[in-house]
């Protein structure tokens, strides 16, 4: 039996597996498996912790509910360092993904347990997202159930960012899928709607590649208060509330994207793997 850790930022949920210790035999098939929320724990992602290396202090893989693998997961990335720090008794980590290394910290004096994750700089070009060819990454030839014109860029994983004028009237659902899978996007996309409310608020709703609609997602966010900065509808800082909970989104000068929020464990226990297909 493998032990296995229930966390979760703003209701976006990962089973956590452990193979610091010793490697998992976790293929695509057996990641989706679990993920299941039927036949399995179920989950909007799951994560595998590998030993860190030099300047990391644990490696973290995404699989998607379809298997596919994520680069980056800005919600998983603050449980894990909620994780990882409650080991150490440190306040601050370094969470290496495949899209590049994380730092985290604990926020001091906070009434919750709020963290804060460097994700890094966005990418910007064509190429960097990635397109299937090149264009103005600002305004994507792209329409579909109502929306049109989304801006992309990259924050881990390509993310495109449709602004609607209201954000309820839309069938997510509906659109979602055939957004995530148009030919402009050669790996896919995560594909957001975003409502600005003023300029220092966003109300985002994605439809996550790989996983579809989930109640948070922090690269969603990131992605969204960068092109929304892009195009002048808010300044480099604003409060982004998704279906799960609110997280604060900081475009700093030197680039980098700031996003800080909860972390919370929602149970523990153990599962058999052989249960589970390869």
């Amino acid at each position: 039996m493998v032990p296995f850790r229930k966390m979760h930022g703003l209701g976006n949920d990962f089973v956590v597996l452990d193979a610091r210790q010793a490697p998992l035999p976790i293929t695509p098939a057996r990641a989706a498996a679990i993920a299941d929320r039927r036949f399995g724990v179920g989950c909007d992602q799951l994560i595998l912790l590998e030993p860190g290396g030099e300047g990391a202090d644990v490696v973290m893989r995404i699989r998607n509910p379809d298997g596919s693998e994520a680069g980056a997961c800005g919600n998983a990335t603050r449980c894990v360092a909620a994780l990882v720090a409650g080991e150490t008794a440190r306040g601050q980590v370094v969470v290496r993904t495949i899209a590049g290394d994380l730092p985290v910290e604990r926020l001091p004096g906070e009434a919750c347990d709020l963290w804060r994750a460097d994700m890094g700089a966005p990418r910007l070009g064509w190429q960097e997202v990635p397109l299937a060819a090149a264009m103005d990454t600002l305004h994507l030839p792209l329409a579909a159930g109502g929306v049109a014109d989304p801006a992309a860029c990259s924050t881990g994983n390509p993310h495109a960012t449709f602004f609607v004028p209201a954000l309820d009237a839309l069938e997510l659902a509906a659109i979602g899928p055939a957004l995530e899978h148009d030919p402009i996007f050669p790996e896919r996309a995560n594909i957001g709607f975003a409502q600005v409310l003023d300029r220092a608020h966003l109300r985002l709703a994605v439809w996550e590649r790989g996983a579809g609609l989930t109640l948070a997602c922090g690269s969603g966010a990131c992605a969204a208060l960068v092109n929304a900065a892009r195009r002048g509808l808010t300044g480099r800082a604003a409060t982004v509330s998704l279906p799960g909970g609110d997280l604060r989104i900081e475009w700093r000068e030197d680039g980098h994207v700031l996003m800080t929020g909860p972390a919370a464990t929602a149970f523990t226990g153990t599962l058999d793997l052989e249960a589970y297909p390869r």
